[in-house]
C-alpha cells in the first residue's frame, strides 16, 4: 500500500506540474466554473422565490442537493480525470507500456491524472454545504449514514469510470461514453421527487443516479427507507464487481494498435 501511494502521489506531482504551465488556462477554467455553478445556484434560489417548498424540501436541502452534486462530481473529477485521455493510450499503443508495469495499471489510467484545479473548488463546496447542512435538523445517526452514502456514491463513481476504460478497451470509443455519463449524473443536481415516473424508477434502480446524488441528502433530512439504504450498498456492490469483470474481460480481448 505504501508503494502504491507513492507511486500515485508522483503521478500527482506530475500531474499538477503539466496543468500549471498554462497560466491563462487556469484562470478561465476556474472561471468558467465558478460562472456556471452560481448559475445553477440562482436557479434554485429563483424558484424558491414563487414557492416555499419544491416537492416537500426546503430551499436549504434542495440546495444541499446541488452542492452534494457538486462535491461528488469534483471529487470524481480530480481523481479521475485521466480515463478523459484513456483513448490516446489504447490507440497508440501505450498501454502496452503501462500493462508491463510493475504495478496496478488503475495507478495510471485511472487515478494517475489528478486534476488540482477542481481541487480549489472543492473548499468552497465544502464550506457550503456545512452551512446549508447547519440550517437542517439532523441527527448523529443521519449524519452518519449521510457520510456512509458519500462514500458510496463515490464507490459508485468509481466503478463508472472502470466501465467506461473498460469501454474504452472494447470499441477505442471514450469521449462520448464518458460524457454521456455526465449528462446523466447531471439529473441528480435536484431531488429526484421532481421527476415522473418511470424517469425517477429508471434512475434510482437501473441506472442509480439517485443512489448516488440523491440518497445521501435524503438520508442527512431524515427521508430515505432503511430498504433503500440497504439496497444502495448492494447496487453499489454489485456494479463495482461487474466493473471489475468487464476490465478483465476488456483486457483478455485487448490488442495493441501501435501498429
Amino acid at each position: 500500500m505504501k508503494r502504491n501511494i507513492h507511486i500515485f502521489l508522483l503521478f500527482a506531482k506530475n500531474a499538477f506540474n503539466t496543468t500549471s504551465q498554462g497560466k491563462i488556462g487556469i484562470f478561465v477554467f476556474l472561471i468558467g466554473k465558478i460562472v456556471r455553478f452560481l448559475f445553477m445556484f440562482y436557479l434554485i434560489f429563483f424558484i424558491f422565490q414563487h414557492t416555499r417548498f419544491l416537492k416537500g424540501y426546503s430551499f436549504e436541502q434542495a440546495a444541499l442537493f446541488y452542492l452534494v452534486f457538486n462535491l461528488i462530481d469534483t471529487i470524481s473529477q480530480i481523481l479521475f480525470r485521466e480515463v478523459y485521455r484513456f483513448r490516446y493510450l489504447v490507440t497508440s499503443g501505450g498501454l502496452d507500456m503501462i500493462l508491463l508495469k510493475p504495478y496496478h495499471p488503475f495507478l495510471r489510467v485511472l487515478v494517475g491524472g489528478v486534476d488540482i484545479l477542481d481541487l480549489v473548488l472543492v473548499v468552497p463546496y465544502l464550506i457550503l454545504t456545512a452551512l446549508a447542512a447547519s440550517r437542517v435538523v439532523t441527527t448523529l445517526p443521519q449524519f452518519t449514514l449521510f457520510i456512509l452514502l458519500f462514500i458510496n456514491a463515490l464507490w459508485i463513481t468509481t466503478s463508472f469510470h472502470i466501465i467506461v476504460l473498460s469501454l474504452g478497451i472494447l470499441t477505442t470509443e471514450v469521449d462520448h461514453t464518458i460524457m454521456i455519463y455526465r449528462d446523466i449524473i447531471g439529473l441528480g443536481r435536484f431531488p429526484m421527487e421532481i421527476y415522473k415516473e418511470p424517469v425517477r424508477g429508471i434512475f434510482t434502480f437501473i441506472i442509480p443516479v439517485a443512489v448516488m446524488m440523491s440518497f445521501p441528502v435524503q438520508a442527512l433530512v431524515g427521508k430515505l427507507g432503511g430498504s433503500l439504504v440497504i439496497f444502495s450498498f448492494v447496487i453499489s456492490s454489485c456494479i463495482f464487481v461487474g466493473a471489475l469483470l468487464l476490465w478483465r474481460s476488456a483486457l483478455e480481448r485487448y490488442q495493441s494498435w501501435g501498429g
